[in-house]
């Protein structure tokens, strides 16, 4: 159907505006918040409470998302998730251009909205919610960060929505966004954990900030393609036989015991 690549693609917009309309909306938010705790010395408390919301933020706009749309496009919202499955032939290249296009402008929309509602100062000081390196964080290292991260976020998308043994239809949405909130947590404050070039890319072009702007597009696009290529070729393209039978090799134990091989 000609309409279909477009309510798809829409579908993937909405996503991709959610997520940086919500996460680069908490970074100006708590930047806002917390400007006068920086100023009072009292930046560790700022600091920790502003990542663990922002890391909030940033999983429940994608757990709420995924399991809105995730029937109608498969919920990438993310440019590096939409090459996994493009690498692993499980999307058109024509559907997979409609999607990166969809992404790149669902968060470019949510980031011209956000320089409107907040102030200049803020904007500047946030960079609009843009991912950055943190002290002392080369950009090999924060490139190398990324990898891992986004390889997180896209095995387990392969693991939840992909394969058709996973749980998609239960959890997908949860086990996706609380992936995003684990990385968030752990690599916010190195890279901004940004594990997608869309949610990069809408803040540095309203922002005109593209310091080290590679580092979020290449690191995502290296992880997705080690993530699905080898998940793909483990567990998609040859089934594993479940934990239990004989034929498995694998001992189902009993309460109080653990299986071995």
């Amino acid at each position: 159907m000609f309409y279909e690549p477009v309510r798809r693609g829409f579908a993937e917009f909405v996503g991709a505006f959610t997520l940086t309309f919500a996460g680069a909306g908490a970074v100006l938010t708590f930047t806002k918040l917390f400007a006068a705790a920086y100023q009072q010395g009292a930046s560790d408390t700022a600091s920790g409470l502003g990542l663990l919301g922002i890391a909030l933020a940033h999983g429940l706009a994608i757990a709420v998302m995924v399991s809105a749309v995730g029937h109608i496009s498969g919920g990438h919202f993310n440019p590096a998730i939409t090459l996994g499955f493009f690498v692993t032939r499980r999307i058109a290249a024509s559907l997979t251009l409609v999607y990166w296009v969809a992404q790149l402008a669902g968060a470019s929309c949510a980031a011209l909205l956000l320089s409107w509602f907040y102030p200049k100062q803020v904007r500047n000081l946030g960079q609009l919610g843009a991912p950055a390196l943190g002290s002392g964080v080369s950009h090999w290292q924060g490139f190398v960060i990324e990898i891992v991260l986004t390889f997180f976020l896209v095995w387990v998308v392969f693991a939840t929505a992909a394969d058709p043994g996973g749980t998609f239809k239960s959890i997908a949405g949860l086990a996706i966004g609380l992936t995003i909130t684990m990385d968030v947590i752990m690599g916010g404050p190195l890279t901004g954990a940004a594990m997608n070039p869309s949610r990069a890319f809408g803040p540095e072009l309203v922002q005109h900030h593209w310091k080290n702007w590679w580092v979020w597009f290449a690191g995502p696009a290296v992880g997705a393609i080690i993530a699905a290529v080898a998940y793909d070729e483990l567990y998609l393209r040859m089934r594993p036989l479940p934990v239990g039978p004989p034929e498995s090799g694998v001992i189902e134990p009993r309460p109080g015991e653990t299986s071995v091989t």
